[in-house]
């Protein structure tokens, strides 16, 4: 029911916030695990209706889709908690994710 609730608002917000910069593309991950280890990683982002996105860390393959909020990415991972990315001018995202204990960082490719 949450995921319903969850897409549902992602597809109403996303016109709203068209004008925001495309995020489509490839990118390089940098994180950090809720143990403190570092990971690295690829990261694809298709930015439409809304934000799809495709992560390949350590060898392991998520999917997730999202919409925007200003500068503001929310992605739902099918994790208890999404991530949370805050886009900067350098076309960074810089992002939280298990309930804000682990670090990302994506790096346009």
């Amino acid at each position: 029911m949450t995921r319903r609730i969850f897409l549902t608002l992602a597809l109403i917000l996303a016109p709203v916030f068209a004008f925001a910069q495309d995020l489509t593309g490839g990118y390089s991950a940098f994180g950090r695990y809720l143990d403190g280890t570092y990971y690295e990683g690829a990261v694809w982002i298709e930015d439409g209706a809304t934000i799809r996105v495709r992560w390949n860390i350590d060898g392991q393959a998520y999917e997730g889709i999202g919409f925007r909020d200003g500068r503001v990415v929310v992605v739902d991972w099918g994790e208890q908690h999404p991530v949370v990315y805050v886009t900067m001018p350098n076309g960074e995202l810089h992002g939280t994710w298990g309930n804000g204990q682990a670090l990302e960082k994506l790096i346009p490719d």
